[in-house]
């Protein structure tokens, strides 16, 4: 076992050693996952599927061929996962990366699998001058659950607004060509948005420096980035209470909530 005191192993010297390699860095790639929004109470994809849902599974819901059959089904379930996450808050870890990427944006980019908003949400609070800075938005590689887009042709637009599923009468509709709006989030079967999984590939491979938080490092291809970043010859600082596929690889790991960790270590 590493002991606390020993500088370069134990918990305290790990989490000198990444602040440094963070500070230090010109390029840094964020990726999170659902770790860092459990401590925001976020329920996970599959542990939410009860009550009246529990015979449904998420696989027979969230599809393309699901929508096309039963619109008013999926915005149904749709809009009671919204429902429970708007009761949810960013937490200590999503407000403390907003602060960071607000303060020095440049060369900075965070990317999450997370569909919840939260980042956004942290983000917009902080309400900065320089908030809208290139690096400061968030960018969700799965999409948002609060965002929309048309079926059928390009318009998308925030959706923070609830819902009216009682019939297909009463879903929304896009201004542009009056098709059914649907939420902007990749369904089983969909490609991530080419733009942005290349804009995340490039930056990987020329990154300094890769802060990955709550992620189980297993899905592809957001499991692929702190691998490029390795292969490029930067640096992977892990953060994460359980061990994962990257652990062993992980230039630094601090076995910790995200909450408890990232102020300290980004502040």
């Amino acid at each position: 076992m590493h002991d606390a005191r020993d500088p370069l192993r134990g918990p305290l010297g790990r989490l000198t050693r990444a602040r440094r390699l963070l500070d230090e860095a010109e390029r840094v790639l964020v990726l999170t996952g659902a770790g860092i929004s459990a401590e925001s109470g976020v329920p996970t994809f599959r542990d939410e599927m009860e009550g009246l849902w529990s015979r449904f599974r998420p696989e027979e819901l969230a599809t393309p061929q699901a929508f096309a059959r039963d619109p008013r089904l999926v915005w149904a379930w749709y809009e009671w996962r919204r429902e429970q996450l708007r009761t949810c808050r960013p937490n200590a870890a999503h407000r403390a990366l907003a602060r960071r990427l607000a303060a020095a944006p440049e060369g900075r980019r965070l990317y999450t699998q997370n569909v919840d908003g939260l980042h956004d949400r942290a983000h917009d609070e902080l309400a900065c001058p320089d908030g809208d800075a290139e690096g400061a938005r968030p960018r969700p590689l799965h999409g948002d659950i609060f965002r929309v887009r048309c079926s059928r042709c390009a318009w998308h637009d925030r959706g923070l607004d609830p819902v009216d599923a009682s019939a297909v009468d009463t879903l929304p509709r896009c201004p542009r060509c009056e098709a059914l709006v649907r939420p902007a989030v990749v369904w089983f079967g969909e490609a991530l948005d080419p733009e942005v999984l290349e804009g995340a590939v490039e930056h990987a491979q020329n990154a300094d420096a890769c802060l990955v938080v709550g992620t189980s490092a297993v899905v592809q291809p957001a499991a692929s980035l702190p691998r490029i970043v390795l292969q490029a010859g930067g640096a992977v600082v892990e953060v994460n209470p359980q061990p994962t596929p990257l652990s062993s690889m992980a230039t630094v790991r601090i076995a910790g909530a995200a909450g408890a960790v990232l102020p300290e270590l980004l502040d």
